[in-house]
């Protein structure tokens, strides 16, 4: 017998007894030929069987034995016999055989259930409601709460390997300059102590020792008289020069002192910030950059100058390739243009240079405001949004003659959160605070004190002061001029109005109250009972009055609804606009089409409304981070700015509604937090979280004209309007 595995390998075990070869091995019976081995104890179980066969009876039940063994059924051995050819006759091949074929189990390798159900069926009714319902949502889709828009990440990014490096060791070269005289007098005075403790030394011996004669001794009294004296000659000489250096150092003290001295410093100063960013300031004010012609009558110098040249060039180049490739540029704006695509300039944001110090370095900039009557000085607020981070902070007033230092720092006990300056009287800045403190301080005095405080007024906020403004107000029909009031939204609910007398003190216009959200019942939906509020007041975030009327103000809150209120109106809103689902962070209305205003949120979102219609025209969203700042240019009805946490966009709706025309990435491990348009010139201004404001010019980037804003206007509400 021979076994074999599912392979086909013979697998056909070895018997354990070897018999030995001398001996006369009796022929196996043709029963144990044709059987298979089945195990070692088997094997040597048949083997010793068929060595030793016994005859006669005793052989007869053997066999038996042997027939009984090898018929038993062994599954777990596969057997392969000898297959026997049968011969087939004539009649087996006319046999008739009959096949029977059945069915196999189905398997089922695509199933696509079917989309489309027969109207006579019982889920007819069913699906029909369900599409009516579903064509209703898409139909109303703007404002449903039913219909929630997501985003979702499928695919994970690629595992990437970051470096750290340490700060760069700064080594610094310092020197000072001197005259001869000064290193005389210094080497003097060195010499002078160990001299004079040397002499005191030889006269103390001297005058121990005994002398022999008296003519010695009268020559020793002399040599020490003598020696005495030039000690005390060198100790005067000492002092003499120890009081004129006191007296230099206090006369160069009192010359710093000086006013005249300190203001010639003071135009030292101007001269050299105008030198080192002359260039930057000619970009910001639209100058052309002014070259040095002496420059060019010295060989060596002109050579310098046009390699330098070449150098600034290349790298202004590489640097707008990669400005190229961080920008996000929609495609439409090439579109329409009869240029080829070398001569196709997108539009970009150029860096000019940066407002920050050491002071400022780590301070979140929370607002930034422009001086009513000098477009040159800049206040910036610096404070911290959360609530962990707080720390005490800075109101700096900066000026385009020194981006490196600002002109006036106002140290203040808690975060700055808003400020503004004053139309009527340009020189007091109003400072908003986390703790919900009002301040009122002068730029013009070089005193960083307060001139007015809120902190003993009895009806201060208890929040953060988000936003504040000066507003001018028609006195009425009888009155002259325009008056001005100080407002103020916080976070516990009140928008206030200060009374600036000899101190401080407010009013509140209006107390925000919450206000359900209007959502759409379904038709199998049962009526629930309305909950209970935690508080009847809804935390103020933004305002912004109505730039013609300024009776009419919106108030953002930390809902995400927009208030119309009214400062004569006995109603607390006049409208109410919903579209935010997280904090409005700020509200601005467009100062050339006076009927619409921006709003964005910390759900990502911008939105464009008009003021007669409670429903969003326009919504905007690029990035999935929060917005906390937004802008329209005061130079076109177009083109806004806003400022999320990861990057900076300036969108113009005359090219695309869909995706920003520039994008500017911020740094890693930084976010911007406000932005602000310059007055005269095409810059931007971007504050960031580590205290930095960065200046951008703003180019390539055309505004239209009015004619198309008009059309534009009714393009856009010819579907809303009757």
């Amino acid at each position: 017998l021979q076994v074999f595995d599912e392979e086909g390998k013979d697998v056909t075990p070895h018997p354990l007894f070897h018999s030995d070869p001398n001996t006369v091995v009796p022929r196996q019976g043709k029963l144990l030929a044709s059987s298979a081995y089945f195990g070692a104890t088997g094997s040597v179980f048949l083997s010793s069987f068929s060595m030793h066969q016994p005859s006669g009876a005793n052989a007869s039940l053997e066999q038996k034995r042997s027939c009984l063994l090898t018929s038993c059924n062994f599954s777990d051995v596969q057997v392969r016999q000898e297959e026997i050819k049968e011969e087939l006759t004539k009649a087996d091949l006319d046999r008739r055989v009959d096949l029977y074929l059945t069915e196999t189990e189905t398997i089922w390798m695509l199933d696509m259930p079917s989309v489309v159900v027969s109207v006579e069926s019982e889920d007819a009714g069913r699906v029909l409601e369900r599409n009516r319902i579903y064509v209703d949502i898409c139909t109303n889709r703007p404002g449903s709460d039913r219909f929630v828009e997501k985003m979702m990440q499928t695919i994970n990014g690629a595992a990437k390997n970051k470096e750290v490096q340490c700060d760069k060791i700064i080594m610094e070269d310092k020197g000072m300059m001197v005259t001869s005289w000064d290193l005389y007098d210094s080497f003097h005075v060195s010499e002078i102590e160990p001299t004079s403790k040397a002499e005191g030394s030889r006269t103390t011996t001297g005058k121990s020792s005994k002398p022999h004669t008296t003519k010695e001794h009268n020559q020793t009294m002399s040599v020490s008289s003598d020696r005495g004296s030039t000690t005390s000659t060198m100790i005067l000489e000492s002092a003499v020069l120890a009081r004129i250096h006191e007296e230099a150092e206090c006369h160069s003290e009192a010359i710093l002192t000086l006013e005249n001295f300190q203001q010639d410093l003071f135009f030292m100063e101007r001269i050299l910030m105008e030198n080192i960013f002359q260039p930057k300031l000619a970009a910001y004010r639209q100058f052309p950059v002014l070259t040095d012609p002496n420059v060019t009558s010295d060989t060596s110098g002109t050579v310098a100058a046009v390699k330098e040249a070449k150098q600034e060039k290349h790298d202004k180049e590489k640097k707008d390739k990669e400005e190229q490739k961080e920008a996000f540029i929609d495609p439409s704006i090439l579109s329409g243009l009869n240029k080829t695509p070398e001569e196709i300039v997108p539009p970009r944001l150029e860096r000019l240079w940066s407002y920050v110090c050491d002071l400022t370095n780590g301070h979140s900039v929370s607002s930034m405001v422009w001086s009513k009557v000098n477009p040159d000085l800049l206040a910036v607020g610096y404070g911290a949004f959360d609530f962990k981070e707080q720390k005490k902070g800075l109101a700096c007033c900066w000026s385009l003659k020194n981006p490196m230092w600002p002109e006036r720092i106002f140290q203040c006990e808690h975060g700055v959160t808003a400020l503004d300056f004053s139309v009527a009287s340009p020189n007091l800045l109003a400072v908003g605070m986390y703790n919900g403190s009002v301040a009122i301080y002068d730029v013009r005095s070089c005193n960083d004190a307060a001139l007015l405080d809120s902190s003993e007024s009895s009806n201060k906020h208890t929040g953060p002061v988000w936003q504040l403004r000066w507003v001018e107000q028609d006195r009425g029909v009888t009155g002259d001029g325009k008056k001005e009031r100080l407002i103020s939204i916080s976070a516990d609910g009140r928008i206030t109005e200060w009374l600036i007398q000899k101190r401080l003190d407010c009013t509140d216009l209006m107390k925000i109250k919450r206000t359900e959200s209007e959502k759409k019942k379904l038709p199998s939906e049962k009526e629930r009972k309305s909950e209970a509020l935690i508080s009847q007041q809804a935390a103020g975030m933004c305002f912004d009055f109505h730039p013609k009327d300024t009776n009419f103000y919106l108030a953002g809150t930390e809902e995400g609804h927009i208030h119309q209120c009214s400062c004569s109106c006995n109603e607390p809103f006049l409208k109410t606009y919903r579209g935010h689902k997280g904090p409005v962070y700020k509200v601005a209305w467009n100062p050339f089409s006076t009927d619409m205003f921006l709003s964005c949120s910390a759900d990502w979102s911008i939105i464009l409304w008009h003021q007669d219609s409670q429903t969003p025209i326009l919504t905007f969203s690029s990035a999935t981070a929060f917005v906390h700042d937004v802008m329209w240019s005061p130079k076109s009805a177009f083109i806004f700015a806003a400022a999320n946490e990861s990057r900076v966009e300036i969108w113009d709706l005359s090219v695309s509604t869909l995706n920003p025309v520039i994008s500017r990435f911020a740094n890693p491990r930084v976010k911007f937090t406000s932005v602000l348009f310059a007055k005269n010139t095409d810059c931007l201004l971007v504050g960031d979280s580590k205290g930095e404001v960065s200046v951008f010019e703003l180019q390539n980037l055309a505004a239209p004209n009015s004619n198309k804003v008009r059309f534009t206007r009714k393009r856009w509400w010819s579907s809303e309007r009757p």
